[in-house]
């Protein structure tokens, strides 16, 4: 690891603050990539300002339907938040099955949304549920903010302060994890926003697989909102074409995860 400075920020402005201050600054929430990464000598910032010391930027928020996640919120407390659970089991349950325990008491839902793994959970989660990324500049539906593999809308100076969006009438996310990191070789999160009965509204999001990232699949939601049942993703093609290959699975094994998953989540979602 190469030597680097680290500082706390007291809030938001203070970040940024110190974030123009230095020569080339990362902002640290879980660290789960970025530390590993400079461990390895592949990123070497000058400066390290910690976000999880802001107060309140923890907070999880449930007002009826509405619900507000403090970037700095670990997987643990999305996991085991009562009012989350009772309202969106099913990002309780995305966030219940990340990693390890000490993976999910360290790493924090804004860290991973900003680092845009392509084989994270909670990206596709957040194009499923709508959701809305509140930096400490802007506001951002997730369809903008996730732009590639690893790739996301923040600009210099801009980290992620809370995701808010409108629970769903039902939802699901299934997953197949790779043995060793427990990442998602294919995850699906389905959602069913209701809507009317000639016109359901439903958004189906995969991770994991693609070569872009994240993505919203709009076959699915239109075969879902016909039937919202498993067998109506029988018709559905995954164009394996633009699926990751690697050791741990092949693009048409990938296409093949991501149907399987995603008919499992549509099951659970009932």
């Amino acid at each position: 690891m190469y030597e680097t400075n680290y500082t706390r920020a007291k809030d938001a402005a203070d970040a940024a603050k110190k974030s123009k201050a230095a020569d080339d600054a990362a902002y640290l929430s879980g660290g789960m990539t970025l530390l590993p990464t400079m461990k390895q000598r592949l990123a070497a910032p000058s400066d390290l300002i910690d976000l999880t010391h802001i107060k309140g930027m923890n907070a999880i928020t449930v007002s009826r339907k509405q619900v507000t996640i403090g970037a700095t919120a670990t997987h643990a407390e999305v996991a085991t938040n009562a009012k989350l659970m009772k309202v969106c089991p099913s990002l309780s349950s995305l966030a219940a099955h990340i990693g390890d325990p000490h993976v999910r008491n360290r790493g924090t839902i804004g860290g991973s949304i900003a680092n845009n793994d392509p084989a994270a959970d909670y990206p596709s989660a957040m194009i499923a549920l709508d959701a809305t990324i509140v930096t400490n500049k802007r506001k951002l539906k997730a369809e903008k903010f996730f732009v590639g593999l690893f790739e996301t809308a923040l600009k210099e100076d801009e980290f992620v302060k809370e995701i808010s969006f409108t629970a769903p009438k039902s939802g699901a996310y299934a997953k197949f994890p790779n043995p060793a990191s427990r990442y998602a070789m294919a995850g699906v999160f389905v959602a069913h926003h209701g809507g009317t009965k000639a016109k359901p509204e439903i958004r189906v999001g995969i991770t994991g697989a693609s070569q872009d990232g994240v993505y919203r699949a709009k076959d699915m939601e239109k075969a879902l909102a016909a039937n919202f049942a498993p067998e109506a993703l029988d018709g559905c093609t995954v164009d394996e074409g633009n699926m990751l290959s690697d050791i741990h699975g092949s693009a048409a094994y990938r296409a093949n995860l991501v149907k399987v998953m995603a008919k499992r989540a549509v099951a659970a979602a009932g």
